[in-house]
């Protein structure tokens, strides 16, 4: 297989893309005062994962690669913090987009050195 085409081709962006979903329909059954603050924030840093993995992807310097990626890393730390906080304040937990979170995390990880590596060849 040759290097993905179009940002959508990479496992990385798929797998966040689910995940941003996940957190749209947990975050649907959060109550109402929340819409402006916790749903919002939540939904904001998901949706930044995968606009900056997307972004990223057509950078052609690896520094501006890099940024973004990272950009994208810290908005996952964000949403993983936010579901810690869905959990403590009795709203849905789950358990699946815990593991989605983790999952995604470590293939970004991966990603970003593949791209360093493929750089420095």
């Amino acid at each position: 297989m040759g290097p993905a085409a179009h940002f959508t081709d990479l496992i990385v962006w798929q797998k966040a893309h689910a995940f941003v979903l996940g957190v749209y329909r947990v975050t649907s059954a959060f109550p109402n005062h929340e819409l402006y603050g916790l749903t919002s924030q939540f939904r904001r840093a998901a949706v930044s994962i995968t606009a900056n993995i997307a972004e990223g992807f057509r950078r052609k310097s690896l520094p501006d690669k890099s940024r973004f990626l990272n950009i994208a890393q810290a908005s996952l730390e964000e949403c993983r913090y936010y579901l810690i906080l869905s959990r403590d304040l009795g709203y849905k937990q789950d358990e699946a987009l815990a593991a989605m979170a983790v999952e995604a995390s470590k293939l970004l990880t991966a990603y970003e050195r593949a791209v360093t590596i493929r750089a420095s060849a």
